[in-house]
């Protein structure tokens, strides 16, 4: 276990080569074996370089309304009633986890694809012992139908001329010719890595806000004098507006620092390794520690305080790692960041929030760290939405 900076830069930047990616067998078989995270070399070059490509400014651009719409529907079912979060911002992150890996308007049975996901789910982290009734078994089980469900939709966009919008769009588009199986995989990898942990950060922020009510008022005030400019204007929530959102930022990169809800990562040594005065052996697990690092008083002052100013000055090269670090970050970072500010926006313009029931300040793990309960709150009007 490494808790360092350089030790982290080492390990997944510069000798990067020397530290292979590594997955219990269980995840490769749930995901699929040529999904992303399991690869690295040319093939994972490639497919990052494609992943990307849906996740640039351009492509991003063209979500925003689409996600802002997604917001929009979810909001209203929350009025005057008690929910738990983490449950609802799950369904809101599966939702733009779809939107992601097959576009706008996908003619997909999308409400299928995530019945079967949820049981891809349920036996992702569980014992993988493959007898019947077994969570692994049922999700076995729904990992093979959701792949025919994908192999008949690629095949069906193979016949077309057009390839249609998403991740699913990009890797038929692409002139590296993936097979099926390649395809598959990373859609229902795209699908894994878009939505507990965005999900998580969501839960955080709603806790961090509700705790800290000047910062909530100076974040509402933000968001409020980008909503009376759109309302003037008479149009929607677009990219530019993102773009106007500091203090939100701030505020985001703070619970990503703070909850750290990536807290570590697993490596993989693929040979004997003198580091730093140790000999790691081939075959041994390096797993540098983001949160150790994100929580060193060296880097951080007084880092049990939650405190977004400290972003005001960008921080030390390789003591900020949220989504990671060098060829296997997480490509879709930028995509969370966006949803996270789209959320914020309507949801401090146009409601409020409290916390529901006694001593919930604990942490759980469910297997990201979130608030106890799934933090549940009582989620009222304050004024109409424009």
């Amino acid at each position: 276990m490494i808790s360092s900076p350089d030790a982290a830069r080492i390990v997944l930047v510069s000798r990067a080569h020397l530290f292979k990616t590594t997955y219990p067998p269980s995840k490769q078989k749930i995901i699929g074996p040529e999904a992303i995270f399991f690869h690295q070399g040319e093939y994972h070059s490639r497919l990052k370089k494609l992943v990307q490509s849906i996740f640039l400014p351009s492509s991003m651009k063209l979500l925003v309304t689409d996600i802002d719409q997604l917001v929009a529907k979810f909001l209203p079912s929350w009025e005057n009633t008690t929910i738990n979060t983490l449950n609802e911002m799950k369904r809101f992150t599966l939702d733009v986890a779809m939107l992601s890996a097959f576009g706008e308007g996908s003619d997909l049975d999308t409400e299928s694809i995530k019945h079967l996901y949820h049981c891809l789910d349920k036996g992702y982290n569980s014992m993988p012992i493959n007898f019947p009734g077994t969570p692994f078994r049922k999700a076995m089980k729904a990992r093979k139908v959701i792949d025919e469900t994908l192999r008949r939709a690629i095949q069906k966009r193979r016949k077309s001329t057009q390839q249609g919008g998403g991740l699913l769009g990009v890797l038929l588009s692409s002139k590296d010719q993936l097979t099926d199986s390649q395809i598959a995989d990373n859609i229902i990898g795209l699908i894994f890595a878009a939505r507990d942990t965005t999900a998580s950060v969501m839960t955080w922020i709603l806790k961090y806000l509700h705790d800290h009510e000047e910062l909530l008022h100076a974040v509402t005030t933000e968001q409020e004098s980008i909503r009376g400019r759109i309302s003037e204007e008479k149009r929607k929530l677009k990219w530019e507006d993102t773009r106007r959102m500091p203090l939100t930022s701030r505020v985001i990169q703070e619970t990503l620092r703070t909850a750290s809800v990536l807290s570590f990562t697993f490596r993989e040594a693929v040979e004997d390794i003198e580091f730093e005065g140790y000999l790691i052996p081939k075959g041994w697990k390096v797993l540098p520690l983001f949160r150790t690092i994100h929580h060193s008083p060296d880097f951080f002052p007084q880092p049990d305080k939650f405190n977004p100013s400290r972003f005001e000055v960008p921080p030390s090269p390789n003591t900020y790692m949220p989504f990671g670090n060098g060829s296997h970050s997480c490509p879709g970072s930028e995509l969370a960041k966006l949803e996270i500010l789209i959320l914020v926006h309507n949801l401090t313009t146009t409601y409020r929030w409290e916390i529901v029931g006694e001593e919930l300040d604990g942490i759980q793990y469910s297997p990201f760290p979130v608030p106890k309960q799934g933090l549940p709150i009582r989620v009222t009007s304050i004024k109409k939405t424009v």
